[in-house]
């Protein structure tokens, strides 16, 4: 895991590495301080006035250039951290936009969306602890205990009981609150889902006055995100008062030993006017107080970083489950980067989204589309229309059969190839933000003004987009939601026809605009792309009446395919629709 996430400081290892050296040079200068500073203090009864003033400039000039380690420890911490963060960002994003369909319902977008905000944020924090206070603290320590022992050997043997004691309870605080951390980030993600459905849904909440139920249902999963953080937080607070315990029976211990040393008995050496009691100068054992404070101190701040670790590598985990996905489509070992035409066969095919599903949603279709037809599906809600059409530009791959297009099984394009000749105008149409001209050169980044407008000709998007202001640079908000849903799809239909697909598919994508236009669009498109297949979903029958071929489905299998009138004479499914429809023909066929 760790190996996995530190590929994403490439362009960064100098900085970190930066970091780390100035943070060495910052903590040698603040441990030789003390040492100085019983020097100068020694110094004090003897009136050697050239000493002290050495001394002094000695220990000013060690404060600065620990200050400016310090400084640019942080400077290149911040940058390297940050680094890293950008780089985990977009190595999870890249990872992402390669998922398939079912990869992507597998995390849910609620959850990616945590693992790329909060979780790396955590991750961010946890790094630059790491290559700052957890280089900063295991160097105090070592330097403060070596320190120690230089000075004092009789006191310094105290650190080696109380810090053992102090590790030993920050382990058990780190490993109780690694449970509870596991379940927060799961309910993140619902915190995260219920925002999410609410913003998505929040015309039809206000519709039907379902704010109380809504903020109800949010304050729930709040309240047990709350009692889990809170539940984790009384388990990392009794950090503080392990180290204050720590702390202070240091200091009673040096404070009881060293004033044992002291009674025994105090000397002074003329010669040299130090002052000594037993076997330790005044300067020494103030030094000795200053480094038991340090260790301590960088105990404290190791268990800072151990606390941030605990809270990361929960985060750590979920971030590479993401990086480690990889998608359920992949491109054969040799592809094909040429669709021959638009031609779609379908071969004894069956599909389930899930290997666990007991029910295939496909069942047994077996069907034959020649290139430039243009076919109608219809069928009840759920009857699967949707995931047949999903299945020609491999959105999924089938559970079993084989789909071909261009003669050729799609398992055996490349997915791009695959994905540029087959165009889809989805049931649900989705605008970015950004120009309308922008928008319609999704389906094709080089296409000019002309085609631009030519394209929104036949989609019947012209007459509204010329009565903006700005026309075709006019801006769309975020999902398009400052256009109908009938202009919607329609410009998502022009995006699509830019692509000059071999295979385009609407998928109920006429249903928010009038018979009169819908009418008019498919005249346009069978005028404009006679070669190009067509396959239409539609709920309407008078948008598929003028198919070539007619297919209706039923609980996931076909139940006939035939042209309007045969249908219309031997098919009991699309009589129904059609009579319910058009009730007026259907009183008077009777």
């Amino acid at each position: 895991m760790i190996w996995k996430l530190l590929r994403s400081t490439k362009g960064y290892i100098s900085a970190s590495i930066f970091s780390m050296l100035f943070m060495v040079g910052e903590v040698g200068l603040e441990c030789c301080l003390p040492f100085f500073t019983s020097k100068l203090v020694d110094q004090m009864n003897n009136n050697d006035t050239k000493m002290l003033i050495i001394y002094s400039i000695v220990l000013v000039v060690m404060a600065m250039a620990s200050l400016a380690c310090g400084a640019l420890s942080g400077k290149y911490a911040a940058r390297a951290s940050a680094g890293f963060a950008k780089n985990l960002r977009r190595n999870m994003y890249e990872n992402i936009t390669s998922f398939s369909f079912s990869n992507i319902d597998k995390f849910q977008a609620s959850s990616l969306v945590t693992r790329m905000t909060t979780d790396v944020t955590n991750v961010q924090m946890a790094y630059m602890m790491i290559i700052r206070t957890a280089v900063r603290s295991p160097l105090m320590l070592i330097f403060s205990f070596v320190m120690s022992f230089v000075l004092a050997p009789s006191l310094a043997w105290i650190f080696v009981i109380v810090i053992p004691v102090l590790a030993f309870f920050l382990v058990l605080i780190m490993y109780l609150a690694m449970k509870i951390f596991r379940r927060i980030f799961k309910k993140y993600d619902l915190v995260n889902e219920s925002i999410k459905e609410n913003i998505d849904g929040i015309r039809v909440v206000k519709s039907f006055v379902r704010e109380d139920y809504e903020i109800a249902k949010f304050d729930k999963n709040a309240a047990d995100l709350r009692r889990d953080f809170t539940k984790a937080e009384r388990i990392i607070a009794w950090n503080g008062p392990v180290m204050q315990f720590c702390v202070n029976s240091l200091m009673i211990l040096i404070m009881i030993i060293g004033s044992s040393v002291i009674i025994n008995g105090a000397s002074y050496d003329v010669t040299t006017g130090i002052v000594e009691f037993g076997d330790v100068t005044i300067g020494e054992l103030q030094s000795l107080v200053t480094y038991g404070f340090q260790s301590l101190m960088a105990v404290m701040m190791l268990s800072m970083v151990m606390v941030m670790i605990v809270i990361s590598i929960e985060s750590a985990r979920r971030i590479v489950e993401v990086l480690d996905e990889k998608s359920s489509l992949t491109n054969p070992e040799d592809p094909v980067y040429e669709v021959e035409d638009g031609s779609v066969v379908f071969n004894d095919v069956s599909f389930k989204y899930s290997e666990h599903a007991q029910k295939n949603s496909l069942e047994g279709i077996n069907l034959n589309i020649k290139s430039g037809q243009t076919v109608g599906i219809i069928g009840t809600t759920g009857s699967s229309k949707t995931t047949l059409v999903n299945l020609i530009s491999r959105l999924y791959d089938v559970t079993e059969g084989e789909v071909l297009v261009g003669g050729k099984n799609v398992k055996e394009y490349d997915l791009k190839t695959l994905r540029d000749n087959v165009a889809v105008v989805l049931q649900k149409n989705l605008l970015f933000s950004g120009t309308i001209a922008e928008n319609l050169r999704w389906g094709n980044e080089n296409a000019t003004e002309e085609e631009i407008k030519h394209a929104c000709d036949l989609a019947c998007a012209s007459e509204f987009v010329e009565s903006f202001p700005d026309k075709y640079n006019t801006h769309i908000d975020q999902g398009g939601s400052n256009v109908s849903g009938g202009q919607k799809q329609r410009l998502c239909i022009a995006r699509a026809l830019l692509k000059n697909p071999k295979i385009i598919i609407f998928d109920d994508s006429t249903s928010a605009v009038d018979t009169k236009t819908d009418a008019i669009i498919r005249k346009g498109l069978k005028e404009y792309i006679p070669s190009t297949t067509k396959i239409v979903i539609a709920q309407r029958i008078s948008s598929i009446q003028d198919a070539d071929l007619i297919v209706v489905m039923d609980d996931g299998k076909i139940n006939q395919v035939g042209t309007h009138e045969e249908l219309l004479a031997n098919n009991e499914i699309y009589k129904e629709v059609y009579y319910s429809q058009n009730k007026i023909g259907g009183a008077q066929n009777a």
